[in-house]
């Protein structure tokens, strides 16, 4: 077989069979390609595949209705027509007797790269067709910040994505503070592919330009090596308290900039109140810098062009949106925001698409259909609107009600990755009547729906690859067939829109790669109106893949502003160092202007340790878990958690000992690393294996999942958003012989006549 493009959320590849086995290589214009790529040909025929539609037996025999069997019951094999036929019902059965709110439809942007079989674009098209749902807003990453920036800085695109770039900071930029870091293994990952990863070089050729880096994390690899950069460790979660001592130093030695204080910035005068007394020595008792430290940093960030970079885990924790808008507020009495390289960015690093102009036209998209019903949560509110129809809550200045959800629809996501405190999870999954998933693979969210739908991986399918600012877009031309029945999600969705009445709306009589040719024809008139080289879909297909334009690195809607061209779309058309608005809520969780708010939930003697539950540097979120890449990251079968060798000794813990983490919420099992490039007090345990408990009575995961163990409470009332980035546990070595890990293996499967 020829290699043929292909392309995939952490990069573009080649991909070819050789003697039976599937091979990848990167695209050879990718100057640093990322080793998760390695993940992909354990795809194809691995034995934790979903081969039929599989159903639980007590919902097959029994019918719809809650249950606390999901995840402990065996599965029957079924028929595609017999499935289909029993969802079509299910639905009927529940638009009539409780209306189409009571279907809530989960899904994630993370399936594929691909832009037609985009599992949220399909489900949501899907659906809306249907009548409605209820849906999510937000995300798990970013769900702080996308609420907090549209009040106090613009809309969140415009502001995050493309108004610093990675050339900018090689050619202007004299200080760069990261907040959370910039790893690598984060920007390794950009939704729809990524031809080239640009973030090493970058910082390489600002670092021989005389850059100096400043990484603010309890964890050294948020930063290459190779920087040289200054290492600050605060205490976790304490962000927002040394920004404010940054900020207080700033104003106490005369190096604020008042001129754009006061022609670009709103609420100046209440945030300069807010500082009062919270200097150098305040915020150094908070976070465990050193006052001098502190006061030296903060002269640097006034001597040259700084760049202050807040990331998205530090939004991922209680009060998150604190250290986004204090991030903000130190970098506009800097004065630099909208200046190349210099100012405020949040996210940079924290996603590959971040950091790089737009393209002067138009990627090949799926428009979604609107949702005819406005019921809507949080996404990270999913477990409380299972568990709390009808109650009340408050979100971003409104006051709204859990709707009552009877069928969960879930297509490309995995919420025992993404989700907090699993035990919580899974009482919440069984209050609904039925639990639908469309996967590939058994993963703990299949094993515990009643109907799994058996859908095929990207390489099983064509599609086209694209992201509006990566230039490469690709034919991702099929590579292997269907594993076992599977089904792609388009076609799955068209059967069920058949057997409900609506299924020429939904494909609108087009064959997939006539919805393909459908979506290029967007970009090539943009590219004939532009007078660039504009290909037909035909043409494009046979070459494989296509260079877009790039658009004008500018600095967007920040610049603009700046030069006075545009007002912002805030509360006041300036940046808001506070906000009426915010303050017209009410929220004691999150007051009117950015400040340290304490945890609810600090080290105690029961659970000293704070848990940092970072995103994996061998896998995206939990897919591919069984690729060679994310099994080589692990010892034993199980992840790995790295702890200081001060909070190692004293508990007896070695490196490669089998360790127990456990709090008030659960437990899980990991192997030990002891390193130095934690902070002590911290333990650091990535999220994305696997959930996987000891038994059907022991909820113990033994392959190291996190989420058993964090915290399902929102950011604050303003954002609602995810805070599994931290949270406390005891670490203990585990004496006893380790169970098996058995994450990678089916459920019990029963073939049906």
């Amino acid at each position: 077989m020829t290699a043929v493009p292909h392309s995939a959320h952490w990069g573009v590849f080649r991909a070819e069979w050789r003697e039976g086995e599937l091979q990848v290589r990167p695209h050879e214009a990718d100057p640093n390609p990322s080793p998760v790529l390695q993940n992909i040909p354990a795809a194809v025929r691995n034995p934790v595949r979903v081969a039929r539609p599989s159903v639980r037996r007590g919902w097959w025999e029994q019918g719809p209705g809650p249950t606390d069997r999901r995840g402990r019951e065996e599965f029957l094999e079924v028929g595609w027509d017999e499935v289909l036929d029993r969802l079509a019902a299910e639905f009927r059965r529940v638009h009539a007797e409780h209306g189409p709110t009571a279907v809530y439809g989960g899904s994630y942007g993370w399936a594929s790269a691909g832009r037609f079989h985009h599992a949220q674009g399909q489900i949501h098209r899907f659906l809306g067709l249907a009548g409605g749902y209820t849906q999510s807003v937000n995300t798990y990453s970013g769900g702080a910040a996308e609420v907090l920036l549209p009040h106090v800085l613009g809309p969140f695109d415009a502001v995050t994505r493309s108004v610093v770039t990675w050339d900018q900071i090689a050619a202007h930029t004299d200080t760069v503070l990261a907040f959370g870091g910039m790893a690598l293994k984060n920007s390794t990952v950009a939704a729809g592919g990524v031809s080239r990863h640009v973030e090493r070089d970058a910082m390489r050729a600002a670092h021989r330009r005389g850059a100096r880096f400043v990484l603010v994390s309890p964890l050294r690899q948020d930063l290459p090596d190779e920087l040289d950069a200054r290492w600050l460790a605060p205490e976790p979660g304490t962000d927002a308290a040394l920004m404010t001592g940054l900020a207080h130093t700033l104003l106490a030695e005369g190096l604020h900039d008042r001129e754009f204080l006061a022609t670009h910035c709103a609420g100046w005068p209440e945030y300069e109140r807010s500082l009062r007394g919270r200097d150098a020595e305040w915020a150094a008792g908070i976070c465990g810098i050193d006052a001098e430290e502190i006061r030296a940093l903060a002269r640097r960030l006034a001597a040259g062009r700084t760049l202050i970079t807040v990331s998205q885990s530090l939004q991922r924790a209680e009060h998150g949106e604190q250290p986004v808008w204090a991030g903000l507020a130190l970098a506009a009495m800097l004065g630099q925001i909208g200046l190349p390289g210099g100012g405020f960015v949040y996210g940079l690093g924290s996603l590959g698409h971040y950091g790089r102009p737009r393209n002067a036209v138009p990627v090949p998209t799926l428009s979604r259909r609107p949702n005819p019903v406005r019921s809507y949560i949080p996404v990270a509110r999913v477990a409380d609107m299972l568990l709390h129809p009808g109650e009340r809550y408050s979100y971003n200045g409104e006051d709204r009600t859990y709707p009552d959800i009877r069928l969960m629809y879930w297509c490309g996501g995995n919420p025992f990755h993404h989700h907090q405190d699993l035990a919580r999870l899974r009482r919440a999954l069984g209050r609904v009547d039925t639990f639908v998933v469309h996967e590939s693979v058994w993963t703990a969210t299949a094993r515990h729906a009643d109907v799994v739908l058996p859908a095929t991986t990207t390489l099983e399918r064509e599609d086209i690859g694209a992201h509006g600012t990566d230039p490469l877009v690709v034919a991702m031309k099929q590579v292997a067939e269907p594993y076992g029945e599977a089904r792609d999600d388009h076609a799955i969705l068209a059967a069920l829109a058949g057997r409900l009445g609506f299924g020429p709306r939904f494909t609108e009589g087009r064959t997939t790669r006539e919805w393909l040719a459908h979506l290029w024809e967007r970009t090539e008139k943009a590219l004939a109106d532009k007078g660039f080289p504009a290909p037909t879909f035909d043409e494009f297909w046979a070459a494989g893949e296509h260079e877009l334009p790039p658009g004008a690195d500018d600095g967007g809607l920040l610049a603009a502003f700046r030069a006075g061209t545009g007002r912002l779309p805030t509360e006041s058309g300036r940046i808001q160092l506070a906000s009426q608005r915010i303050a017209s809520f009410g929220y004691d969780d999150c007051p009117g202007h950015p400040q340290w708010l304490p945890p609810t939930e600090p080290p105690t003697p029961e659970q000293p340790l704070w848990l940092v539950s970072n995103q994996p540097s061998t896998r995206l979120h939990s897919q591919l878990d069984f690729g060679a890449t994310s099994a080589a990251g692990k010892v034993g079968g199980r992840e790995v958690v790295r702890i200081h060798p001060a909070d190692a000794a004293p508990r007896g813990i070695s490196d490669g000992d089998v360790v127990r983490l456990v709090n008030a919420r659960g437990a899980c099992l990991a192997a030990a690393r002891v390193t130095d490039e934690v902070r002590t007090g911290v333990v650091q345990l990535p999220t994305g294996a696997w959930y996987t408990p000891a038994s059907a009575d022991d909820p113990t995961c033994v392959h190291g999942n996190p989420n058993v163990l964090t915290r399902d409470v929102g950011t604050s009332r303003l954002a609602q958003a995810c805070t599994g980035q931290l949270t406390t546990v005891q670490v203990e070595r585990y004496a006893a012989e380790p169970p098996e890990v058995r994450a990678h293996r089916r459920p019990p499967i029963v073939p049906r006549a």
